[in-house]
């Protein structure tokens, strides 16, 4: 079912993510960590769709979304998430009935890389309010610079989380490590206890599980999603 959603703000988050926030259709229900595939509401647009994940709770009136803008262009054509940096509000966007393998499945370890972080926010948003603190959760999240780390701020205001945000492209940066590996992720992993969470490019989720697996973590433990 397409529904039509309507911009009701938009902020920068850093200097090429943004938040939007939409008004929220009174049928449209998902779990946290589900995306839907979007177009714009535009002649020539319509059918051009791209999944986003729903950054806010179900039960709120809003539907909030945070993407990031990318400047890359296709066959001399801006992309959309380019003219979604731009939108004003009361443009539109379409939208589908929504998706996606990642749902809460327990306490563990969030390992993102870039925009793969989104479906984790609501998640832990949930968490969060239903019990007070994210005790028992942690977030690793890889970007290539500090400018590109999404909502770092409110990851690390979050009571009980665990946070280690990692740069691979900055060597001064204190934060610098070349790639999420074994070697770091057991300092994180509890094989046994934890579910690992993975989002990011498919590249990412490959070696991610491999190095899991090698620290001996189930494979009914790891749950995945890829999101270029």
């Amino acid at each position: 079912m397409t529904r039509k959603l309507m911009l009701r703000s938009i902020t920068a988050v850093t200097h090429d993510t943004h938040h939007l926030v939409f008004d929220r259709p009174d049928d449209f229900d998902f779990a946290p960590g589900q995306a839907v595939d979007m177009a714009l509401d535009r002649d020539g647009w319509r059918e051009s769709r791209h999944p986003f994940t729903m950054t806010s709770l179900p039960g709120e009136e809003t539907l909030e979304f945070v993407i990031k803008s990318y400047s890359e262009e296709a066959e001399g054509h801006e992309g959309m998430t380019a003219r979604l940096g731009r939108m004003q509000p009361g443009d539109a966007v379409l939208v589908e009935d929504p998706w996606g393998a990642i749902q809460d499945e327990g306490d563990g370890v969030f390992i993102a890389g870039g925009a793969g972080v989104t479906p984790f926010i609501s998640i832990l948003r949930k968490k969060l309010h239903e019990r007070g603190t994210l005790e028992g959760n942690t977030l690793v999240f890889s970007n290539k610079a500090e400018r590109d780390i999404i909502l770092r701020d409110d990851f690390e205001k979050m009571p009980g989380l665990r946070t280690r945000f990692i740069v691979t492209e900055e060597t001064e940066s204190p934060l610098h490590y070349e790639k999420i590996d074994a070697a770091l992720l057991r300092d994180y992993v509890t094989p046994g206890r934890d579910t690992c969470y993975i989002c990011g490019p498919d590249a990412m989720l490959d070696d991610m599980v491999t190095e899991l697996t090698s620290l001996d973590v189930a494979e009914a433990d790891i749950v995945t999603e890829e999101f270029d």
